[in-house]
């Protein structure tokens, strides 16, 4: 079916369950999405899954973060070995967990369920070179592609993605910064914990790296602001998209990977549920850019793709009262 004839007939389906016209509020828009994305009338959400991708960044040597670089690979064991908040989540709504060594500062144990795809022991410090050369940047990327490729050839269609690297708001905030042209006090927020001067202080730092570097396309961009992570997650956005997955939207860090994204195909947000507003300053400011509606607003601001599983239940609602529902005319009962 063409997009609007895909968009015509669920509406139908939608306005003719045994409901008042709109009553189911905004799952009634989540399932037009989810059932526009798979160009079905009956979408599935087949073996949801949160890749979760990690990361060092130069940058933490500036004291741009009250938290110390161990804490990455900590958090990173965390969340393997079960105890981290979207851990605990994902456990909870049957959501899949993959968490990737995508440039961490710390060799991982070799038995150890961390996927191991280090391009590097971390970005660069930024106040002195780019975050990363072009080619770690394109090897992320690929890397990135290629991890959801492989989660959609094993059956999965709904992907969401999170992050953990100690001063990673930083680089995105740059990124969003470039991107969208907001100046860096409006894009920068306390990230882990960085308040009055100390937050000052950071803005002053993303500042001068902002002015430091010229970089011209994309792919530049991201090298120079980016962070390892980062550009695996754009990768995986990038890929998402090719495979009509439907692609779940976390927070800031999350949001800035997208829209760069955005950046080299504007199509991947046309696949993309927004979960949650984050807490963290900026967010709100993306979501307005992309014009997003997200499902939850609970001042949540952990990252890890926390919002992401949270949220699921609500998508699963929706396209459950889309296929299971019954209409009208299915339960002989008189519409108006």
């Amino acid at each position: 079916m063409t997009t609007q004839n895909i968009q015509q007939a669920l509406q139908h389906k939608i306005d003719n369950k045994t409901k008042p016209h709109g009553a189911l509020g905004e799952l009634e828009a989540l399932a037009l999405k989810v059932g526009c994305i798979q160009n079905s009338l009956s979408p599935q959400l087949r073996q949801p899954t949160i890749l979760v991708f990690a990361a060092d960044h130069g940058l933490a040597d500036e004291k741009i973060s009250p938290y110390p670089k161990d804490v990455t690979w900590q958090m990173a064991m965390n969340f393997v070995a079960g105890g981290a908040a979207i851990s605990v989540f994902c456990r909870q709504n049957g959501i899949a967990l993959k968490v990737i060594d995508a440039g961490v500062d710390y060799d991982f144990p070799t038995d150890s369920p961390i996927v191991p795809s280090k391009i590097a022991r971390g970005s660069r410090n930024m106040r002195k070179e780019p975050a990363m050369t072009t080619d770690e940047c394109e090897k992320a990327l690929a890397a990135g592609r290629a991890f959801v490729r492989a989660e959609a050839e094993a059956g999965c269609n709904t992907i969401g993605f999170g992050e953990m690297g100690i001063g990673n708001t930083s680089p995105s905030s740059l990124l969003m910064h470039r991107f969208l042209g907001l100046p860096i006090e409006t894009c920068t927020g306390a990230g882990a914990g960085m308040r009055g001067e100390q937050l000052s202080y950071k803005q002053q730092v993303l500042k001068e790296i902002s002015e430091k570097y010229d970089p011209q396309t994309p792919l530049e961009t991201l090298a120079t602001f980016g962070g390892l992570e980062i550009a695996m997650m754009v990768g995986a956005y990038l890929e998402a998209r090719e495979q009509g997955m439907v692609i779940l939207a976390d927070g800031f860090i999350s949001t800035v990977s997208l829209l760069t994204a955005c950046q080299f195909n504007p199509k991947v947000s046309e696949n993309v549920v927004f979960c949650h507003q984050s807490d963290e300053q900026g967010h709100s400011l993306l979501l307005q850019h992309f014009a997003a509606r997200p499902i939850l607003q609970l001042g949540m601001r952990v990252g890890e793709g926390t919002g992401v599983a949270v949220a699921l239940p609500v998508l699963q609602s929706a396209v459950k009262f889309l296929n299971e529902m019954a209409s009208f005319e299915d339960a002989g009962v008189s519409n108006k």
